[in-house]
């Protein structure tokens, strides 16, 4: 149970204000779209990207020890954050 609440907990916070997620907002705003519709289509987006997050990893697991898998993901995180970081400072905003 502490590995489901961990990696949901993750993923969720992760996925608050996304892109992702801002486009399924606007999607649910328009009022011609079926609210049930867009809700469907957009959590079968996220399982089959998740189904294809967790493949790759299996995979990756056996040729690359946990150790670089958590580091090779840690530096992705940091250099997104420090492309964002950039972004806003290069904007001025």
């Amino acid at each position: 149970m502490t590995a489901f609440l961990t990696v949901f907990l993750s993923v969720f916070l992760a996925e608050l204000g996304d892109k992702t997620q801002l486009a399924t907002l606007l999607f649910s705003a328009d009022g011609t779209r079926s609210k049930l519709v867009v809700f469907t289509a957009a959590a079968g987006a996220l399982i089959a990207s998740t189904a294809l997050a967790v493949a790759l990893g299996a995979a990756a697991e056996r040729w690359l020890s946990a150790l670089p898998l958590k580091l090779i993901a840690g530096l992705g995180f940091l250099a997104i954050g420090a492309f964002m970081i950039g972004e806003h400072v290069m904007r001025g905003a």
